[in-house]
């Protein structure tokens, strides 16, 4: 699309107006009463299962997701949802083995759990390396694809400054009101944004010729989800075991994700809630990856993938629904958003903070927590200018960053859990081994990689060396899904050997912060006198059943 191509009539900004002033109105309004830290990090443990599932989607689903899994589509086809149907079997499993620790141990923060479990320092690390996430990559990354789209309609207007506008607009709900603000204005958000996304879908496939037509026409590999273990997308090897890693990762321990399910009035309300988002994670694949795929028909010649998604609202849709959908993606802008400032401040406020200054009270909590937002609002915008200026070589690393950083926290997670012997000497072995590897490969496959890139050569000190230039040619050929399989092994393997090499763990590192068989047997006694429909041991097989028949179905 051309610069300036972009025009909205005066009902379109109608309809964007009153979202944006009902959507600030409404998160002002359910600020009200946030006076202790568990109001206004945890809302108050009130959530019920129907705002956790549409709070968890509307977090999920930001700019980026909408820009990319249709542009996505387009490039390299369908396999994308691989990523979106597979939370659908994370979040099953984390409903029945880790949710019930979670929730028993009563932490704010999932770093705290870390802490509870083995020792300070990994709470301190994991809190460290999740608000950079948060914050420079979650947050910054919806800012910059959202004023991607509304550069279109502004075209001289500097980036930053549409960035700063969004950023102010959800910011200032979030620092007054906290997750309750947050949580009651996503759930209008969800359901915003995925009513908009049926009219896309709807208008695309109209455009391309119907159904039949986009099935029969676009090529059979860009219609499957299974791919073969060279394609660039994801291959079959990383799709069953580095897409679960970062899953488990960004479902069952990223903060903004998890202080979702945290706030739940009941372990049963955060167990629906969450297989509630895993089945709404399905209809994606309709609403959001296939509108892609029908664009290869009605723009075959685009020059990059992330083109289709605005194309396809300001060239297909009629005045009105252009605001409408507009404001839908203001939805997903402003609730990712929301959710990485909320979380990244819980993170500061109760895990440095309040470890700083324990004497604080629940009001300077509070206050912490709106500070840091506000902080963090400035920080995510003033990032956007060197987003812009190194946007080629910046977003190669940052789609595959999760896979070099988060592996040793899985590991830690998943052994805290399963093993009883794992202890803090184990976490701090796994993680130094899982980090250095990491930064090696990290250096080899993405600085070395980018340095050829630019430069046309390969740097002379790996070219004058056979054997390190067999080295960084093997690592440059491994996918960075398999690069995350590879590393969480490793951390495994640290954890167990540092945890037999010193005592076990006491009693209170362990009791209450682990699934247990026993647990679990006793709760199958509880359920054979509850409804089957409110079994969530049912719900979650029904769940895995209907994704194993789209997956087939896709195949």
């Amino acid at each position: 699309m051309e610069t300036g191509a972009a025009h909205m009539s005066a009902l379109d900004w109608a309809v964007v107006g009153a979202y944006l002033i009902g959507i600030i109105g409404l998160g002002l309004w359910a600020s009200r009463g946030q006076k202790t830290a568990t109001d206004y990090f945890l809302a108050a443990r009130s959530s019920t299962w129907p705002t956790i599932g549409l709070a968890l989607i509307a977090s999920n689903i930001s700019s980026t997701t909408l820009i990319g899994l249709a542009g996505a589509a387009y490039s390299i086809g369908i396999s994308v949802f691989n990523y979106e149907w597979m939370a659908a079997l994370v979040l099953a499993f984390y409903s029945v083995f880790v949710l019930p620790a979670v929730l028993r141990s009563k932490v704010y923060t999932m770093p705290e759990f870390l802490e509870r479990r083995f020792s300070g320092g990994m709470r301190l690390y994991f809190s460290g390396l999740t608000v950079f996430l948060n914050i420079v990559v979650d947050t910054a990354a919806a800012l910059f694809a959202g004023a991607l789209v509304f550069s279109l309609i502004f075209p001289d207007v500097p980036l930053w400054q549409i960035a700063a506008c969004i950023a102010i607009a959800a910011g200032i709900y979030t620092a007054l009101g906290g997750l309750k603000a947050v949580l009651v204005t996503e759930v209008i958000q969800a359901l915003l944004l995925l009513f908009a996304s049926v009219f896309i879908a709807v208008f695309a496939f109209d455009a391309a010729g119907g159904w039949d037509k986009v099935m029969s026409s676009v090529p059979a590999e860009k219609l499957s989800l299974i791919r073969p273990n060279d394609d660039p997308g994801v291959p079959w090897l990383g799709l069953i075991t580095g897409v679960p890693l970062l899953g488990f990762y960004f479902w069952c321990t990223n903060q903004f994700m998890a202080q979702r399910v945290m706030s739940a009035k009941s372990l049963d309300h955060g167990r629906w809630g969450a297989l509630f988002a895993g089945l709404l994670k399905l209809p994606i694949l309709y609403l959001m990856v296939l509108p892609g795929t029908a664009a290869i028909l009605i723009y075959p010649e685009l020059a990059s993938g992330d083109e289709v998604y605005p194309r396809l609202i300001f060239d297909l849709l009629p005045v009105g629904l252009v605001g409408l959908v507009i404001a839908g993606f203001l939805a997903a802008i402003m609730s990712s958003i929301a959710s990485t400032f909320n979380s990244a401040s819980t993170l500061v406020t109760m895990d440095f903070a309040r470890r700083i200054a324990p004497e604080m009270g629940e009001a300077g909590l509070v206050r912490v927590g709106r500070i840091t937002t506000l902080v963090f609002m400035v920080l995510a915008v003033a990032w956007i200018p060197v987003i812009e200026t190194y946007a080629d070589s910046l977003w190669q690393y940052l789609q595959a960053v999760l896979a070099y950083t988060v592996p040793p926290v899985v590991a830690m997670f998943v052994l805290g859990l399963f093993w009883k012997r794992a202890n803090a000497r184990g976490a701090a072995w796994g993680l130094t081994a899982g980090l250095v590897l990491g930064v090696v490969i990290f250096i080899t496959n993405v600085i070395l990689a980018g340095i050829t890139q630019q430069t046309g050569a390969v740097p002379a000190f790996v070219a004058g060396n056979p054997a390190l230039s067999a080295l960084v040619g093997g690592l440059q050929s491994i996918h960075f899904l398999v690069v995350a399989t590879l590393l969480f092994a490793v951390s495994l393997v640290g954890v167990v050997i540092g945890s037999l090499t010193a005592p076990p763990p006491p009693a209170e590192k362990t009791d209450g912060l682990m699934w247990h068989r026993a647990d679990y047997d006793a709760e199958t006694a509880h359920l054979k006198s509850v409804p089957a429909w409110m079994n969530y041991r049912y719900q979650a097989l029904v769940l895995l059943a209907i994704t194993a028949v789209l997956v087939w179905i896709w195949r």
